[in-house]
């Protein structure tokens, strides 16, 4: 006879049916896998059979082959562990093809036959319900990320044992099927607020401007003049992440391995800079999501721009337009999420201190040009917002904070009634101004005669290309938001285009 059990793997962003097919013959006794897998599927047959006999089960003597079908598609992972066991009981008659009809299974087996996490459940559980299966069975410890999927039943289990008991109807399993419920966690053990940070006024506008419209900003200034303070401080103004949101911020993480649970906040993702463009970008050999997928939703903050491999920094260049990256491998091509937000930081100089009134640059020009050119003009056209800040004097440090956190609290309720008009305009979660493309600029954003007048006067002056146009009117449009402003006026583009100015030095 042959068995023949259902299960799913990730594939990419995605998920892809396997057909976990197994066939018993007569025959010296051996256990084979074939089917296009790796290594780590190849090491289950230890598993799955120490899983089987100290669970109580008996595995056949005799020559048992499993298939996993199609047989073009690489397999990695342990997530077939559970139905190369439940197609071996199937085969030796100790389960019936009825008692699995209908279900999809996925988990890893420990060697005394407990059910392990497994990566990608969100994937596996989507392309379940896709593939119109009643029922899904993964291992507890995933079940509260599974639940974010609807229209299917998930059922978690501990061990192989309950796993044929509840199979046999011997034993109750509760199943879990729940509403995505967003969890807001977002205020917990904040850090850094705007009230935290002294003075930087125009910087604090910037950063308001940027998370309402979520825009891309570079702040320079001298060291310790509050840089990655207000990065970390724009992390705490993120409107709170909507259900959608929270699906695919957990898919990207549950990938990575870099949890087991449902992700409750926005990330923010902070590589360093002698981080490679492998880590950044993502790859390897199983073409897994990069920290830019890894901010998705959320953000990426590279401190010390200037300081990351130019390869990195011009990599950033095609998903920072696009919203996504594919990444393509000899055996492998997949493509991600990454609608993030960049904020990055540099210093004016190598030093740190030109154009600083209190320290003396020690660098000469041509190293001062040097430092600026590991920026291209395209990576520096993508930016929307550049803002250079100054040291605070060091009397006004020391000043008590407020202690009501009433300029942070007034800045996120701004940003959260700017989103709710990006809402209104567009019809739609997850698009911001920032979002639109050229032609929908001028689709939904019509300039009144005097206002486009003054933006191309402006726009020649600046030398502004066919790309800082166009982000100069969404940025206005930004500001425009923040001050509840239905038209577009002169001011606001005033505003914007004093952010589209290079970097002085």
């Amino acid at each position: 006879m042959i068995a023949k059990i259902y299960s799913a793997i990730p594939d990419g962003y995605e998920g892809s049916l396997v057909e976990v097919e197994g066939d018993m013959n007569r025959g010296l006794p051996a256990f084979n896998i074939v089917g296009m897998a790796n290594k780590t599927i190849n090491e289950a047959k230890d598993r799955v059979r120490s899983a089987l006999v100290n669970s109580g089960f008996s595995f056949p003597d005799k020559k048992v082959t499993i298939n996993l079908a199609p047989a073009e598609l690489m397999k990695n992972g342990t997530s077939l562990d559970l139905p190369i066991a439940l197609a071996i009981l199937v085969l030796s008659r100790q389960l019936l093809p009825t008692d699995i009809a209908d279900s999809l299974f996925a988990g890893e087996l420990s060697l005394d036959g407990k059910i392990r996490p497994i990566r990608g459940v969100i994937n596996i559980a989507e392309h379940a319900r896709k593939s119109h299966f009643k029922r899904i069975f993964v291992p507890a410890d995933n079940v509260s990320q599974a639940s974010l999927v609807n229209g299917i039943e998930i059922i978690g289990i501990n061990n192989l044992q309950d796993l044929f008991l509840y199979l046999k109807q011997q034993l109750d399993i509760s199943s879990l099927s729940t509403p995505n419920i967003v969890k807001n966690t977002q205020t917990d053990n904040i850090s850094v607020l705007l009230d935290h940070i002294r003075g930087q006024d125009f910087a604090k506008r910037a950063i308001a401007i940027a998370i309402a419209g979520h825009h891309n900003i570079l702040i320079s200034g001298p060291p310790g003049a509050g840089k990655t303070l207000l990065a970390k401080a724009a992390m705490n103004l993120l409107p709170d992440i909507t259900p959608e949101e929270q699906i695919a911020i957990t898919k990207i993480h549950s990938l990575a391995h870099l949890t087991d649970d449902i992700v409750y906040t926005r990330p923010f993702r902070a590589p360093h800079h002698t981080a490679s463009s492998t880590s950044i970008i993502g790859g390897g050999a199983n073409a897994l999501p990069g920290e830019i997928s890894l901010a998705h939703h959320g953000v990426l903050f590279l401190d010390e721009l200037p300081e990351f491999p130019r390869s990195v920094l011009e990599a950033l260049r095609q998903p920072l337009e696009d919203k996504h990256i594919t990444i393509s491998r000899t055996n492998q091509k997949a493509t991600y999420p990454a609608d993030f937000m960049l904020i990055a930081t540099m210093n004016p100089c190598p030093c740190g201190y030109a154009g600083d009134p209190t320290h003396e640059c020690t660098c000469t020009l041509q190293e001062i040009q040097k430092y600026h050119k590991k920026l291209s003009g395209p990576l520096f056209d993508r930016i929307d917002l550049c803002v250079n800040v100054s040291k605070v004097d060091n009397s006004e440090l020391l000043k008590s904070p407020s202690t009501t956190n009433s300029q942070h609290n007034d800045v996120k309720n701004t940003i959260k009634r700017a989103s709710q008009r990006q809402y209104t305009r567009y019809g739609k979660n997850n698009f911001y101004n920032s979002s639109l493309s050229s032609y929908q600029v001028t689709k939904l954003l019509p300039l009144k005669p005097p206002v486009e007048q003054f933006l191309f006067e402006a726009s020649k002056k600046l030398d502004l290309s066919a790309r800082g146009y166009f982000k100069v009117i969404k940025v206005a449009r930004t500001i425009a938001d923040l001050e509840d402003s239905k038209d577009l006026e002169k001011q606001h583009l005033a505003e914007a285009l004093t952010f589209r100015t290079h970097i002085n030095t």
